[in-house]
């Protein structure tokens, strides 16, 4: 079950009632598919495959977007910078059924790979591998063949990937399972479809991301209880200033946007996961105007864009990899980056810098 069921996360998601209730028995098979599904693993039903260089999973327990690629982007730029040599590998979100793993850059067709993984590529300039297919394993064997001098993996999602094996940090291996947490939070807290989690809230996890304005639950029964005390870390969102889709060099602060047009001349166009914390970080910044969110990995046409009527239309980088084909001089383009606390850092080299429990004995 995935959130494609759901074209636009439905409002008893949120919170518990009639309709959220009507549903919990189908949430309590399918947690109990799942609870099959890890059983078959940890028997090792399924010959585990393990590989020579650590993997870090960036996900979320809940359906949709929580801002997942910046991490990923920010983590790989950072993990350079420390002397690593990462490569990226996804399940290419929004693309064509692929039959093999494929290698991306800025100039492969998002229909074809996801456009999350064309941002990547973009945004980073190319300087990462970066293989997609939904079956990650065989995107890592591609990735170490082609590059070799890679010596960690960062893995868009892929958290409730089961035969993706790894060694988590917490268990004294030298992999690292992250979740990604946004304002949202987990909702009513049940399971697919009478909520919006994929895997239950106390699943465990090496630490948690949180991103926009969310913070750790206070304690204030299981679900705060659970946070208390484990591995959590804030992540600062940064607008950048926005450049004009038509010509990159061509930019205008926000600032200068916000005192250029009136609000009613202003659109916010989002196809993400949760467009509202794109709308709410302008909204911080002084920009204000009409917000149109969109499905995640919508398809963009010129037409759309010729129906709105505004003087300036605001999109995510994410929006505009799939805007390579139109024009329009009122589309702007806002870049988003993340800024990763110093103590994220170091604890994760603490980490990746483990001998291979598999080959050691310490």
């Amino acid at each position: 079950m995935s959130s494609s069921f759901f074209r636009k996360a439905p409002k008893f998601w949120e919170r518990r009632g009639p309709t959220s209730l009507l549903l919990w028995p189908l949430s309590w098979i399918y947690g109990c598919v799942l609870k099959l599904r890890k059983l078959i693993y940890d028997i090792d039903f399924v010959k585990p495959k393990f590989f020579s260089v650590p993997i870090i999973i960036v996900g979320n327990i809940r359906v949709g977007g929580t801002g997942k690629t910046p991490i990923v982007i920010a983590l790989a730029q950072r993990l350079s910078q420390m002397g690593w040599h990462p490569g990226i590998i996804s399940r290419g979100y929004g693309s064509q059924a692929l039959s093999k793993p494929m290698q991306v850059t800025s100039d492969s067709n998002p229909d074809i790979v996801g456009d999350e993984s064309v941002l990547i590529a973009s945004r980073t300039q190319n300087q990462f591998p970066i293989w997609v297919f939904p079956k990650r394993n065989q995107s890592i064997r591609k990735l170490l063949q082609h590059s070799p001098q890679v010596d960690v993996i960062i893995s868009d999602d892929g958290l409730q990937n089961q035969g993706l094996v790894r060694w988590p940090a917490r268990e004294g291996g030298r992999d690292i399972e992250f979740v990604v947490r946004d304002a949202r939070g987990e909702g009513n807290r049940f399971l697919l479809p009478a909520g919006p989690l994929r895997e239950p809230a106390s699943r465990d996890r090496d630490a948690t991301l949180f991103t926009g304005n969310s913070k750790p639950p206070r304690s204030t029964g299981d679900l705060g209880d659970y946070f208390q005390g484990r591995r959590a870390f804030a992540l600062k969102a940064i607008l950048s200033t926005p450049y004009q889709l038509n010509s990159r060099s061509n930019t205008k602060s926000l600032e200068e946007i916000a005192q250029s047009y009136l609000p009613t001349k202003i659109t916010a166009v989002a196809a993400l996961g949760n467009p509202q914390g794109f709308f709410d970080d302008l909204l911080k910044l002084g920009v204000s105007g009409k917000q149109f969110p969109l499905p995640d990995h919508f398809d963009y046409t010129p037409e759309f864009f010729k129906g709105i009527q505004a003087d300036c239309i605001l999109i995510t980088e994410k929006d505009a990899v799939k805007c390579t084909d139109i024009h329009d001089d009122r589309i702007w383009v806002v870049p988003l980056s993340l800024k990763l606390p110093d103590a994220l850092m170091e604890w994760m080299q603490s980490i990746l810098q483990r001998p291979d429990p598999r080959r050691y004995t310490l």
